[in-house]
């Protein structure tokens, strides 16, 4: 008669477990993680109960706020994408017309995966500016964020906060 030692019985017992778990690992540089996690952060979240104007509104003070800060002057950007719809990026073009780098509007970027984005005119690297606007807080305010990026290592973002106050939307705070 054979004995079944408790260790020998604790390693069946972890096989069966773990051949029981039919879960796919999914590696992260699976091209379907991939192609997932980029749709992801491509997606412009809509905010829940705020009016379109409010929103387009919301994004003009956070793109100004990123414009005016000089955060990308340490590299040799020649572009700065927004990531918007047209109509919005006209107004920004408009609004800082002598902005260093220029703000262009998209069909001027090439992005690829796993690449810092460029600027198809001059071959340089690019800044993407997005935002993400949340649902209204009970009291009126509302937070978002606003974020940068030009490549896996420049990248960030801020946290702001908001009140309407006489029909325009200002920042409160930033974070």
């Amino acid at each position: 008669m054979k004995v079944i030692t408790p260790l020998a019985l604790a390693l069946v017992a972890l096989t069966m477990g773990c051949a029981a778990n039919h879960d796919k690992i999914v590696f992260s540089d699976e091209s379907d993680v991939r192609a997932a996690a980029a749709a992801s952060t491509a997606a412009h979240p809509a905010a829940k109960d705020l009016e379109k104007a409010d929103e387009l509104q919301i994004e003009q003070v956070i793109f100004g706020y990123l414009l005016e800060r000089h955060f990308w002057d340490l590299a040799d950007y020649s572009a700065v994408f927004l990531q918007t719809d047209d109509s919005q990026v006209d107004a920004l073009m408009k609004k800082y017309p002598g902005h260093v780098p220029p703000v262009k509007s998209s069909e001027h970027a090439a992005i690829q995966p796993g690449h810092a984005p460029l600027d198809k005119d001059t071959g340089k690297p690019a800044m993407i500016l997005s935002t993400e606007i949340n649902a209204p807080n009970p009291n009126g305010t509302v937070d978002a964020v606003g974020r940068w990026y030009a490549g896996d290592a420049v990248t960030g973002f801020r946290s702001f906060h908001l009140t309407k106050i006489n029909d325009d939307w200002q920042i409160t705070d930033v974070k």
